[in-house]
């Protein structure tokens, strides 16, 4: 690859990434009072993680079915609001008990 267009690249995902930070500050001058507006402003990160993260979950094993079984047990754990790391490695744990025992049947 060359180099130019390696740092081409690079400049475009930097200002990119500066203007969709920039942009809010530079349009809203005043603090938004909208109670719909800024509660939209709150979800957007948690609904674009979501949408990253979800297919990820799905596809990251053998069998979609220990998938399931994996965020069922993520999605349990995090209602009773245990940690994170006890979520995550229930999960694992979970998907790889899975993996264990159903591949000697």
């Amino acid at each position: 690859m060359n180099l130019n267009k390696v740092l081409i690249s690079v400049l475009l995902m930097a200002v990119v990434t500066y203007l969709i930070r920039v942009f809010p500050i530079a349009i809203f001058k005043k603090k938004i009072q909208s109670k719909v507006f800024k509660s939209f402003l709150y979800y957007v990160p948690f609904a674009v993680l979501g949408a990253m993260t979800f297919p990820s979950i799905v596809y990251s094993t053998s069998n979609l079915y220990f998938s399931i079984i994996g965020t069922v047990v993520a999605l349990v754990l995090a209602y009773y609001e245990k940690g994170l790391l006890k979520v995550a490695m229930s999960a694992v744990l979970a998907v790889y008990f899975c993996e264990v025992v159903f591949s000697k049947l």
